[in-house]
């Protein structure tokens, strides 16, 4: 069953993707929760159209989210935790990631941000999709919080 994507749905597509699922899930799950709609030819010629007036306004929304990814690049983030040894109390998610960006002046929701939950202090990396062609790798440490 061929769909058209009406937003973008985690692990299938983006907004605007043609893409094929399986009938139970199209009929199911995605039209009734207004993620896509069916992929009639109408449909590809109105999408095709669409696509044609957003591309120069997608030029200036990849420039600015390349020029996000570089004050990203640049930021020096630590997060503080309260730890034993080398391991945390808790953990590091997304949701304080998304925290700490906020307060260096940089407004990421979390659920564009992929990093896995941490439980130990040392140095890693999360991803942050600005754009579906833009995706910068962001350098982190955790550091053991001082008593």
């Amino acid at each position: 069953m061929e769909l058209i994507l009406k937003q973008d749905v985690q692990n299938l597509g983006f907004k605007d993707d043609v893409v094929s699922v399986k009938p139970g899930y199209g009929r199911n799950f995605l039209i009734p929760q207004g993620f896509a709609i069916l992929a009639t030819p109408s449909a590809k010629k109105v999408l095709a159209e669409n696509l044609k007036q957003k591309a120069h306004k997608e030029a200036k929304i990849v420039a600015d989210a390349k020029a996000i990814g570089e004050a990203l690049k640049a930021l020096d983030i630590k997060i503080t935790a309260k730890a034993g040894g080398e391991k945390l109390f808790g953990s590091v998610t997304n949701a304080d990631i998304a925290e700490i960006l906020e307060k260096n002046g940089q407004s990421i929701d979390k659920k564009f941000i992929t990093s896995g939950i941490v439980k130990r202090t040392g140095k890693y990396t999360a991803s942050v999709r600005l754009h579906r062609d833009v995706i910068v790798e962001l350098a982190y440490e955790i550091i053991a919080e001082q008593a």
